[in-house]
C-alpha cells in the first residue's frame, strides 16, 4: 500500500514538472512558444491551444506573430471549434495580408462559418454568413486551388437557403393562408429564377391562385380566375410535361367551367 502511494505521488510530481506544465506556469514568452509549437507539431492541439491563448496577448500585433497565430487559427479547426477557428483566422487575414498563408486563412475562414451552418429549418444567419465569406474569397482568389470545394461548398449552401425559402411558401399553400403564399412564392420565383424547386413552386402558385379564386366573393372572382389561369400557363411553358400535370389540367377545366359565368 505504502508502495502504491509513493508511486502515485512520483507520477504527480513528474506531470506537475513536465516541461508542458512548467511552460503553462512560466512568465517566459520563449518557454511557452516552444513548448507549444511541439505540442502543435505533435497534433496535441488541445494543449498548444492552452499555450497559444496564454501568448496571444503579448504576441498580438508583432511582425514574429504571424506563425504563432496560424497554428493558434488551425489549432482551433482541428479540434472543431469552429466559431473560435473563424475569428483567429478572420484576425490573421486582416493583420497578415502579406502571409503566403492568407489565402488559406481566407478559405478556411469561409468553411468554418460554413460547418457551423445548421439544417434549413432552423435560423440561417451563420449560412448567410457562410455565403458572404466564401463569395468574398472567391472575388478575391479566383485562381485559388481552393477555388472547386469554395464554389461546391457556396453551391450547397445557397441551396439550403433556397429550400428553406421554397419551403416557407409551400406551408403558407398547407395552411391555406393563400394570400401570403401567393406573395411568398412569386418572391421565391422571382428571387432564384433558376432553382431546383422551380416546378413545384409555380405548382403550389397554381394551386393557391386556383383555390384563392374559386372561395372569393363575386366581385373579386372573375380577376382571380384569370390570375389562376395565368400560372397554369406559366407551369406547363416551364415544363409541359410536369409531373403536376394531371392535377394542374383538373384545376384549369374548373377555372374554364367558372370562368363562363362572367362571358354571358
Amino acid at each position: 500500500m505504502i508502495k502504491l502511494f509513493y508511486l502515485l505521488s512520483l507520477s504527480v510530481l513528474i506531470y506537475a514538472c513536465s516541461p508542458y506544465q512548467k511552460a503553462l506556469k512560466s512568465e517566459d514568452v520563449a518557454l511557452k512558444y516552444s513548448e507549444a509549437e511541439k505540442k502543435y507539431e505533435a497534433k496535441k492541439y488541445t494543449k498548444a491551444i492552452r499555450l497559444f491563448e496564454q501568448l496571444a496577448p503579448a504576441f498580438r500585433g508583432k511582425p514574429q506573430s504571424e506563425k504563432m497565430f496560424y497554428m493558434f487559427a488551425q489549432s482551433y479547426y482541428l479540434t472543431e471549434q469552429y466559431y473560435l477557428a473563424a475569428y483567429q483566422f478572420e484576425s490573421f487575414v486582416s493583420s497578415y495580408p502579406k502571409s503566403e498563408k492568407v489565402e488559406e486563412a481566407a478559405y478556411l475562414a469561409g468553411k468554418c462559418h460554413s460547418l457551423l451552418s445548421p439544417p434549413y429549418s432552423l435560423d440561417q444567419t451563420e449560412t448567410i454568413t457562410a455565403i458572404d465569406k466564401l463569395q468574398g474569397f472567391i472575388d478575391a482568389y479566383p485562381n485559388s486551388t481552393y477555388l472547386p470545394e469554395a464554389n461546391e461548398t457556396l453551391k450547397g449552401l445557397t441551396g439550403k437557403i433556397e429550400k428553406k425559402y421554397f419551403e416557407i411558401a409551400k406551408q403558407y399553400n398547407s395552411i391555406s393562408d393563400h394570400k401570403s403564399a401567393l406573395v411568398a412564392l412569386n418572391n421565391f420565383i422571382d428571387e432564384y429564377p433558376g432553382t431546383v424547386y422551380k416546378e413545384d413552386a409555380l405548382f403550389f402558385r397554381l394551386d393557391s391562385a386556383y383555390k384563392l379564386a374559386i372561395n372569393s366573393i363575386p366581385s373579386k372572382m372573375e380577376e382571380r380566375l384569370k390570375n389562376a389561369k395565368a400560372a397554369y400557363s406559366n407551369l406547363v411553358r416551364f415544363k409541359d410535361d410536369s409531373k403536376h400535370k394531371d392535377k394542374a389540367d383538373e384545376m384549369l377545366a374548373k377555372i374554364d367551367q367558372q370562368l363562363q359565368q362572367f362571358s354571358k
